[in-house]
């Protein structure tokens, strides 16, 4: 089980987090601080795997706190969870080796994107003592030479194209419902409802979405909802 500590400063916020995390396998909120000051009085009794990290806190930023526990060499790892959003933070950020930065407000497909990323890579560091290049080429985030060298245009079924998918995958990531029809992709997107309906039967067929036919006043309407544990299955297409 993945240990978490959410530092929060807005008790409202740390509670939204706390569900996220519960809703999640494989993972345990064991604590909750405040600010850091609260946060490093707790990593002195407590064994944490991962911290949800806020940055604008009273006392000690979560960019100050991140970095104190650098320069300890705590064996812990920090996904940012903020509103900050300017470069330069974000930069320091991944510097100071945060493993994934999320700006509120999101949904919770992407944090639990989040999440399931680590809880791949949290097993395949633990469980084995040696990785060979592949694995370490997954670990961080690269795609194989193989599905990189290889021709989107012959991937791709025909009609559809690498830019227009990558603009639905663009919608869809950053979509604040949930579940979504073909007619809301095709009015977020400004894209035809025929072609959105080729490419979503696409991305159904692959897995990366899920896809229901529901049933209510007037015509059957097919939703779809992101599949978190599948979005790696639409990266050779891009």
């Amino acid at each position: 089980m993945i240990q978490v500590m959410i530092v929060e400063d807005d008790p409202m916020v740390a509670a939204l987090n706390r569900q996220f995390v519960e809703r999640m396998e494989g993972f345990m909120v064991s604590s909750v601080a405040g600010n850091a000051q609260q946060a490093i009085a707790i990593l002195a009794e407590a064994d944490i795997d991962l911290v949800l990290l806020d940055i604008h806190m009273p006392g000690l930023t979560g960019i100050e706190f991140l970095q104190m526990i650098r320069e300890q060499k705590q064996d812990l790892d920090v996904i940012l969870i903020t509103a900050a959003s300017e470069i330069q933070q974000i930069q320091h950020a991944l510097r100071l080796g945060a493993s994934d930065y999320l700006i509120k407000p999101f949904e919770f497909s992407r944090f639990q994107e989040a999440l399931l990323q680590y809880k791949n890579n949290f097993h395949k560091l633990h469980d084995n003592r040696q990785v060979n290049q592949q694995e370490i080429d997954s670990l961080l985030g690269r795609k194989p030479p193989s599905a990189a060298s290889q021709s989107n245009a012959q991937d791709l079924p025909k009609g559809l194209t690498k830019a227009t998918l990558q603009t639905l995958k663009h919608v869809i990531l950053t979509n604040e419902a949930a579940v979504f029809s073909t007619d809301d992709l095709a009015q977020a997107a400004r894209i035809s409802r025929v072609s959105v309906r080729k490419y979503l039967k696409f991305l159904s067929a692959i897995g990366y979405l899920q896809e229901d036919l529901t049933y209510g006043v007037g015509r059957p309407i097919y939703q779809y909802r992101l599949d978190p544990e599948n979005t790696h299955r639409l990266d050779p297409y891009l």
